[in-house]
């Protein structure tokens, strides 16, 4: 017996490395089950309960289905009922979920947003949110970042690509279209600093301080400000740095992000 490999897939990206900002891809949507019923009969433990509000989500899973991130997968949820409520006594995320289901229909269908008519109405109406489990529509990918620095960056829908807009054709055919970033790069993970740079610490309540000249790119990096409490004795101050290397040499002692 014998094992043929050349009909393998191409191995999967690292686990934790992100789909990158502003990618344009044709996505599948999983619904996974949390055991809450939803309003319909259809949606019996359907939903997933939050853990900080009394909010009832759809827990969704996104898989790219081709170009260079087929396979790939995302995760986001989104808000069906409960939460932070309008003037109205209305749940904000609901509106707001609403909204993007209706642009998954309307891209999945290639339905006109502004086609109002009877028959484009009645594509809109779903009898339960277990209809959008499998839908298959175009979509921009971001990289939002974490609000807590001890949790990872995480991809998000951006939005989706409805059939009036000049990506949705080439997305749904599979094509690669060029990104449209979002947000900026994805913070990397810890690592110690280039040799000779240390990040300045913070004077915590201290005046906010002007924010400071582009950078020369290419130029030898200004020694990092430190806050005056802990400036040592004039004494002790270190010698002036070297003259910055001419146009065109590699700069040193740098972030490494700052270098590209």
């Amino acid at each position: 017996m014998s094992y043929d490999l050349n009909d393998a897939q191409p191995q999967m990206a690292p686990i934790g490395e992100l789909i990158p900002d502003g990618t344009f891809a044709k996505v599948r949507l999983t619904v996974r089950p949390g055991g809450v019923d939803g309003a319909t009969q259809m949606d019996a433990k359907l939903l997933k309960a939050s853990q900080s509000s009394d909010a009832k989500m759809l827990d969704c899973e996104f898989t790219i289905l081709e170009g260079p991130h087929a396979r790939r997968k995302f995760w986001q949820s989104f808000t069906v009922a409960g939460g932070k409520v309008d003037e109205k006594g209305q749940s904000i995320g609901w509106k707001i979920s609403k909204s993007t289901f209706r642009a998954m229909v309307d891209s999945a269908l290639g339905l006109d947003p502004r086609d109002e008519s009877p028959d484009a109405k009645a594509k809109r109406v779903l009898p339960g949110l277990k209809h959008l489990d499998g839908i298959v529509f175009a979509a921009r990918i971001m990289v939002e970042p974490a609000s807590n620095p001890q949790y990872r960056d995480q991809n998000r829908i951006a939005n989706v690509v409805l059939p009036d807009e000049p990506q949705h054709a080439a997305i749904m055919r599979g094509e690669t279209v060029p990104p449209e970033p979002v947000n900026a790069p994805p913070r990397k993970a810890a690592s110690a600093p280039a040799p000779g740079w240390q990040a300045p610490t913070p004077a915590w309540g201290a005046q906010p301080q002007a924010p400071a000249a582009a950078p020369a790119w290419g130029a030898q990096a200004p020694a990092p400000q430190q806050p005056p409490a802990q400036q040592p004795p004039a004494a002790q101050q270190p010698a002036a740095a070297p003259p910055s290397p001419p146009s065109g040499a590699p700069a040193t002692g740098m972030p490494a992000w700052l270098n590209g």
